[in-house]
């Protein structure tokens, strides 16, 4: 589809389409520019450090490898907190601390889609209205000359918006979930993987 196309298309709707489009690069945006942060960040990277987990529970003599993925980062700082001088309430509050720094980044770029996933749907809707306003006045002027085709071309273009919405609401919805699930998930791994240190390296609540 040309580019004469894709903006007669886009008129179709109004200002209310034209919003959405944008809405729907900015989302395509969005989503890719996260799943390369999360692939820089290694957040699918669990081996080295589930072995180097396991190492220290067998008491295994460990070299801290050079930490690129989150979770490998994450057991290598807690275990220089574990294996530190600090009492054992003041560990478990410093392996807390650095849990939460690394999973604070998982949810940047997360509001601007909830954003989305909100007002895409209302804006098409406010294009709909807006349309279906402008088709009862044509009917209304028109009088006794109205042509029922031309009042079914008027709805069908005003509802290209509240389809247009949802089509961009509904991905941004489903990547705002995957997100969320697969922080909720990196949560629960390290919050194990640190009880599994604790427990290796003796220290009591």
């Amino acid at each position: 589809m040309d580019s004469g196309k894709i903006t007669g298309f886009l008129d179709l709707g109004g200002p209310a389409l034209w919003v959405i489009a944008g809405l729907s690069v900015f989302t395509l945006a969005l989503i890719a520019w996260k799943l390369w942060r999360l692939s820089l960040a290694g957040v699918w990277a669990r081996g080295r450090a589930e072995i180097l987990v396991q190492s220290r529970m067998a008491g295994q003599a460990v070299q801290l490898p050079l930490a690129r993925s989150l979770r490998l980062r994450f057991v290598c700082a807690a275990m220089g907190v574990i294996d530190g001088p600090l009492p054992a309430q003041a560990k478990r509050e410093e392996v807390t601390r650095l849990a939460l720094r690394e999973l604070a980044p998982l949810r940047t770029g997360l509001r601007p889609l909830e954003l989305i996933v909100t007002i895409a749907p209302l804006v098409g809707l406010l294009g709909t209205v807006l349309g279906m306003i402008e088709a009862f006045q044509a009917l209304q002027d028109s009088g006794t000359r109205a042509d029922p085709s031309v009042l079914a071309g008027g709805i069908w273009e005003a509802l290209l918006t509240t389809a247009a919405g949802m089509a961009v609401a509904i991905p941004a919805a489903v990547a705002l979930s995957a997100f969320e699930g697969l922080a909720e998930r990196l949560q629960a791994d390290l919050e194990d993987m640190a009880t599994r240190l604790f427990v290796a390296a003796g220290v009591g609540g």
